[in-house]
Parts: C-alpha cells; sequence; structure tokens
C-alpha cells in the first residue's frame, strides 16, 4: 500500500548534446585530437596487412589503372567507342583519372569498412571513434602517394606538360576525398547494422564510374551529358585533372560549390555519427 505522502518517481534521461552544439563541438575536436597516436597505429597495422597478405603486394596500386588504360585504348583504337577529344594523350588521362577514381572509392568505403571491422572491439573498449576514420583517410593517402609514382613515370613517358598549378592540385583531390568520406560516414553506422550497405556500395560505385569522365572527356550535350555534370565526383575529379595538367579549370563554380556542400555535410555528418554511434553499438552488443 502507497502512502499518500510518497516522493513521485523521477526518471533521469540523459541530456541531448545537441542542446549545447559549442560544447559538443568542442568535445569533437578534444576527441578528434586525442585520436591520433591510434589513429597511427591502426593505420600502419592496416597497411601492413593490406600488402603483407597479398602476394603481388604494391602493385595493387598500379595494376587497376593500367589495365583500364590498356583495356580502353584498345577499345578506342578499334573504334568501338568514341571519347571526345582528352586534353592529354588518351593512356595517360585514363591511367590518371582512373588513379583519381580509386582515390575516391577508397575514401567511401572506408569508413564503412573500419566501423564493420571494428565492431566487437566497439562493443567491448571505449576510445574516440574518430581514430577510426582517421586511419582510412592516413590509409587513402598512402594509396595514392604510391600511385603518384606511376602518375610521374607515365607524364614523362608520354611528356604531358605540366602547368605550374600542379602544385596546388592537391588541394583539389583533398575534396575529392573528403567528399568521399562524407558519403562513408554518413553510411558507417547502417553499415554495421547490415551488410547489404557494403555490397550495395559495390554495385552503386560500378554504375557511378560510368556517369564520371574517366574514361571519356566531359560531354557537353545530351541527356547523359547533363548527368554527368550533376554528379558530384565529375567537378571534384576534372579539376584535380586540369590543376596537375593544363591549369585551365573549366568548372570553377561547380567545383567551390560541392566543396561548400562538402565540408558543411561532412561537419553535419561527424555530429550524426557521433550521435548514432552508442545506439548502433548498443544494438549490436545486445
Amino acid at each position: 500500500m502507497h502512502s499518500k505522502h510518497q516522493l513521485p518517481e523521477v526518471i533521469h534521461t540523459p541530456e541531448s548534446s545537441l542542446k549545447h552544439p559549442l560544447r559538443l563541438l568542442q568535445q569533437m575536436w578534444r576527441d578528434l585530437l586525442a585520436s591520433r597516436e591510434l589513429a597511427w597505429r591502426l593505420m600502419v597495422r592496416d597497411i601492413s596487412a593490406q600488402y603483407r597478405q597479398s602476394f603481388l603486394g604494391i602493385a595493387w596500386a598500379f595494376l587497376p589503372p593500367i589495365v583500364m588504360a590498356a583495356s580502353f585504348t584498345l577499345a578506342k583504337g578499334a573504334q568501338v567507342i568514341n571519347v571526345g577529344v582528352t586534353d592529354i594523350p588518351y593512356p595517360a588521362y585514363v591511367m590518371f583519372s582512373t588513379a583519381l577514381w580509386q582515390t575516391f572509392v577508397e575514401a567511401l568505403n572506408g569508413p564503412v569498412q573500419a566501423v564493420t571491422v571494428a565492431k566487437p572491439m566497439l562493443a567491448r573498449v571505449n576510445f574516440p571513434r574518430e581514430a577510426l576514420i582517421l586511419a582510412k583517410l592516413g590509409e587513402v593517402f598512402f594509396n595514392f602517394g604510391i600511385k603518384t609514382i606511376l602518375i610521374v613515370a607515365l607524364f614523362i613517358f608520354f611528356r604531358v606538360s605540366v602547368s605550374w598549378t600542379v602544385i596546388i592540385a592537391p588541394v583539389a583531390l583533398i575534396h575529392l576525398v573528403l567528399l568521399g568520406t562524407f558519403i562513408g560516414i554518413l553510411l558507417a553506422p547502417f553499415g554495421v547494422l547490415y551488410q547489404d550497405v557494403s555490397k550495395g556500395l559495390s554495385l552503386i560505385t560500378g554504375f557511378w564510374l560510368f556517369l564520371t569522365p574517366v574514361v571519356y572527356a566531359v560531354p557537353n550535350e545530351g541527356t547523359f551529358g547533363y548527368l554527368v555534370k550533376l554528379n558530384p565526383v565529375t567537378p571534384l575529379l576534372v579539376t584535380t585533372r586540369e590543376l596537375a595538367t593544363t591549369g585551365v579549370v573549366s568548372e570553377p563554380l561547380g567545383f567551390w560549390v560541392v566543396s561548400a556542400i562538402t565540408i558543411i555535410g561532412l561537419l553535419m555528418t561527424w555530429i550524426a555519427f557521433r550521435l548514432a554511434m552508442p545506439f548502433v553499438v548498443e544494438r549490436v552488443s545486445s
């Protein structure tokens, strides 16, 4: 029997971090700095495993661009495809563009793979989740550094002249990597819960490749040309390629619009990732 003077039961619920945005941003920055050492260790471990467990090792960074360039150069020579006019020799164009596309796809898949592989660790150890993303970002840039050896070699072989703007091409490349990371972080919590995300990404990026001017020049007319220009990867990849070669940027407005959306989107998805992961970990461990 309850006394009528009994105190009412009070249930305390955790206060949302979004109510204190400044405090949340400060905590995010602190966690990002705190995760650097762990990110470095994870990156070294993953890169070592990637090349140690492979017979061809470092050659895998070179093979896809070379195979793609050889295939499409033969198809172009046989007039099977019409690729349009490219600013640099076609084999160099395809190899360089494929290396850039691969880097984007690695940045896109990285967060999903990192969080999925770390699923057992997430349930047992409390650590800044940002370390997983930073480690994958480091791996993406390391792999591109290896691809740069191939790019420099083929530029010398095909006598591709470069503009002084090649020194700022890495800025555009970083924007391309951040776009992939932004989409990857958005999908990462779903990737932990559903295997369909990883499988679906393989299908989507396969189709996405053909909407990106990797093996053909940017089309200017028709429905296909319109779709290629709507593709957010197009201005970032094309600008990186143009800064590294001709120095003439054809779509500066598109580049800055996509870059602005990427940076704002990356911040928003980072916040969403932090808020979602505790619930995801709880569901995985239950």
